[in-house]
């Protein structure tokens, strides 16, 4: 068993296929198909079925690639620690929630770039739920995401507590019962979202269920249409505060039960912790506290 072999192994898995995956690597099929017998042979154990549509992982196969993925990953993490002298620079890719990056982001990654201008630093938005999984698949070296995020393989620092607040187009009286919007359509993120999932706890607990559900997968897109008639939202005050000044929206206080989540910064436990990322952790910890 070598690494090439794992490679191979890792790409047949990936595109279910021996054929792809000798496409995808430029490799003959018949060496790809005699290097996968081979690693069968070396394990004595059949890593694959074969079948007319391609390739499907055995038990056995499975296992072998939540170990390949690990030794690939502890293979990286060799190169970045060999290649990390203490001066912040290469690759950072960090995720963050789209209400986040929008309004509480900005200055900090500006300020980051200004001091760290050879860090290549990458921001990816998207739900909590799916940051969350991206850090674990090491997919991501950071994220800030809503919290409490209790996992046993994940670290992490609170960046700032956000206070939610229910948002109406201005013709919208004020709200004196949750019940009042029972036929109101509500606007969230995509599933995953740590906002819409506090929404949906406090429609249940008031016995509300919304006429309907439209989902977003832009902050602009929720604001527009709010603020347009077409349905209603759970925001970050944070978020809402410009369009509420302009009146573009109003905005309805919400129990304190519900209106209170923190942002977090989490990052892997057993993940060698680079430069540019203590950099990142560092300065967040210490603009934390003008943010609020």
């Amino acid at each position: 068993m070598d690494i090439q072999s794992l490679k191979f192994f890792r790409a047949v898995a990936a595109s279910g296929s021996i054929s792809k995956a000798a496409k995808e690597l430029n490799y003959a099929q018949s060496n790809l198909t005699a290097k996968i017998q081979q690693l069968e042979g070396d394990l004595q154990t059949t890593l694959f079925y074969r079948h007319n549509r391609g390739t499907t992982l055995t038990d056995k196969g499975k296992v072998l690639l939540v170990y390949t993925d690990k030794i690939f990953q502890l293979l990286a993490e060799v190169k970045e620690v060999m290649n990390d002298n203490g001066v912040p620079k290469g690759p950072l890719t960090i995720g963050s929630m789209e209400t986040t990056a929008a309004v509480r982001l900005p200055a900090l990654l500006s300020k980051f770039h200004r001091e760290y201008p050879d860090v290549d630093l990458t921001l990816k938005t998207g739900p909590t739920e799916q940051n969350v999984q991206s850090v674990l698949q090491y997919e991501l070296d950071g994220a800030f995401v809503a919290g409490p995020i209790e996992h046993p393989e994940l670290s992490f620092q609170t960046f700032i507590e956000e206070e939610l607040v229910l948002v109406t187009d201005t013709f919208h009286q004020p709200l004196t019962s949750l019940k009042e919007i029972q036929n109101r359509t509500i606007l969230v993120f995509r599933n995953g979202c740590s906002y819409r999932a506090r929404f949906e706890k406090w429609l249940h607990h008031e016995g509300v269920i919304p006429e309907k559900i439209m989902e977003f997968g832009t902050l602009d897109g929720i604001i527009g249409c709010v603020s347009a008639g077409l349905g209603i939202s759970l925001l970050p005050r944070s978020v809402v505060a410009k369009h509420v000044n302009e009146g573009v929206l109003v905005q309805h206080d919400i129990p304190e039960q519900f209106g209170k989540v923190k942002t977090i910064f989490i990052y892997r436990k057993d993940k060698y912790s680079s430069t540019s990322l203590e950099k990142m952790i560092e300065m967040l910890c210490s603009e934390k506290i003008g943010l609020v």
